[in-house]
């Protein structure tokens, strides 16, 4: 039984270090951002709580998403919190890069197919400027819901760089 739950901000590595914990531990994953956005917009709270509750009332998962209202349905039935807390300057370089290679056709994801240059980068609520500002309004309160989860007796791992998300990955991928 193993159940793992990766927050952190956009681009920060959620779902690459998912999809590599779910691939070589034979775990199903599940990115709560396609749970939560269906082709006719977000589910209303109660029925993306209702979802996220059911997928995580398995024995064995790995559930992403930048989610800390779920807490309790996900986080708190975690065996692992991982909290990809890396440096607002790589983020913001993470999330350009990803952005000019979906501008650019190089990513065909469905994010990618509705992206543009206003969403990307310019417009009041772009995904840049949302980022930082999530970035800076989030921390304080995450520290206190991961303090929470902790205490719950769920291990919390909290990785602030990309060299120690590399070397926590190696490691859970080697057995240590």
């Amino acid at each position: 039984m193993v159940r793992i739950a990766l927050f952190g901000p956009p681009a920060s590595g959620k779902t690459t270090i998912a999809k590599n914990l779910s691939a070589s531990l034979g775990l199903p994953h599940t990115d709560l951002d396609d749970v939560l956005f269906t082709e006719d917009g977000p589910l209303p709270l109660d029925e993306f709580r209702g979802k996220a509750d059911r997928v995580t009332r398995g024995d064995s998962w790995v559930v992403e998403g930048n989610y800390s209202k779920l807490a309790d349905v996900v986080w708190h039935r975690a065996d692992v919190l991982v909290w990809l807390d890396l440096p607002l300057s790589l983020i913001v370089c993470r999330i350009v890069h990803r952005s000019l290679r979906q501008l650019a056709g190089l990513d065909t994801s469905a994010q990618a197919r509705r992206l543009t240059w206003n969403r990307a980068f310019f417009g009041r609520r772009s995904l840049l400027r949302t980022a930082i500002r999530k970035y800076r309004e989030n921390r304080p309160r995450y520290a206190l819901q991961v303090a929470e989860t902790a205490a719950l007796g769920v291990d919390v791992v909290r990785l602030r760089s990309g060299r120690q998300a590399d070397a926590w990955l190696a490691g859970r991928l080697s057995g240590r």
